[in-house]
């Protein structure tokens, strides 16, 4: 299986920098049985049937992309960006640093009056960083200095500004950790999810904090020998007793956004049900991949050659997948982060629930 098996032409305008407004104008491609439509989210309740039940990540992405100065003797400070990946547990954060070769061990870096951070160690390119806060005091000065991580994509066009605090996060996000939203799900809105529950639509929330490594690309041709980066995600004991009560019950599970079913599909790999589960995730999903709980996915326009692409060719089929991208194309969906949405509905396949999980 190779990697350009997952390539395809985007014209470059069809990138969107900013989302639609509101949330629920934006497009959406629905490819069910042979069949695919153009609609948009607003509509998503006509697709989907009482009973189905949607699994949201529910993950709050940090402003982790911060900017300050290297403070050194003799007025020689310099400018240093930090993107923050993730806490460790001795209290430090691992965090990508430019120019990193130019920052020394025990050096402080200053964000704003009352933020800074110290380098402590440099591990496989990463930086070690030491804030001089914690807790609620680390997360308020965060919020006041950081800016929103937004996709390289999107931030080689234009920086982040204020709007997008609001706008590459989801209407339900609750739990800090993400350095990247599961943008499937910046999408919805109150309206939106109203409109679902009242057509006996259900929901399901799980967490998944989304990496910077989701926006890594995939270097080796032959794509099963890919490795994937390892995320933190949790499946509580009451959403997966919701998923299990809707599955006896005939409902779909459609997870929004490939984060959820990453995680749906990891805290099912050793039966055929969701189990509760808490940890990291790695699981790499291609074609050949058996779905166990899966039944649908809602989500947007993915890169080309990128493992999420591997994910929907694993659910819909490559044929398929070429077919649905190039009618996007041809239509002028908007792609990546901002951009418009699908809704995959793969053909049933009765042994999908009594499949063997592979990797």
């Amino acid at each position: 299986m190779k990697l350009s098996d997952f390539d395809f032409d985007l014209p470059e305008a069809l990138i969107a920098t900013r989302p639609a407004r509101p949330r629920r104008a934006a497009r959406l491609l629905v490819a069910e049985g042979g069949a695919i439509t153009d609609s948009t989210v607003a509509e998503l309740g006509g697709w989907l049937r009482a009973g189905d039940r949607l699994v949201l990540n529910d993950t709050r992405v940090i402003p982790a992309r911060l900017s300050g100065t290297r403070a050194r003797a003799g007025g020689q400070g310099a400018r240093i960006e930090v993107t923050l990946l993730e806490p460790q547990a001795d209290g430090t954060w691992s965090a990508l640093v430019k120019p990193l070769r130019k920052l020394r061990e025990g050096e402080e870096v200053v964000f704003s009056g009352a933020l800074s951070a110290t380098l402590v160690a440099r591990v496989e390119g990463q930086a070690r960083l030491r804030f001089n806060l914690a807790g609620a005091d680390f997360d308020a000065a965060l919020n006041e200095a950081g800016a929103m991580p937004l996709p390289p994509y999107i931030a080689a066009r234009r920086a982040a500004d204020a709007q997008d605090r609001e706008d590459y996060q989801t209407v339900w996000a609750r739990r800090p950790g993400a350095v990247a939203a599961p943008t499937a799900s910046l999408h919805f809105d109150d309206v939106v999810l109203a409109d679902l529950a009242a057509r006996g639509v259900t929901f399901s929330h799980v967490t998944l904090h989304v990496g910077a490594g989701t926006f890594l690309p995939v270097k080796v041709e032959d794509v099963t020998t890919h490795r994937m980066h390892a995320e933190w995600g949790e499946v509580s004991a009451a959403a997966a007793a919701e998923i299990a009560a809707t599955r006896a019950a005939g409902g779909r599970i459609i997870p929004v956004g490939t984060t959820a079913l990453r995680l749906i599909e990891t805290a099912a790999r050793q039966t055929s049900e969701v189990v509760p589960w808490q940890g990291e995730t790695d699981i790499f999903i291609y074609p050949g991949f058996a779905f166990r709980v899966t039944d649908a996915l809602m989500t947007n326009f993915h890169l080309p050659k990128s493992t999420l692409m591997m994910l929907v060719s694993a659910l819909m089929g490559q044929a398929r997948v070429r077919a649905i991208y190039a009618h996007a194309i041809a239509r002028e969906y908007r792609f990546f982060s901002y951009g418009d949405a699908s809704l995959l509905i793969p053909e049933p396949k009765p042994d999908r629930r009594d499949a063997t999980a592979t990797k």
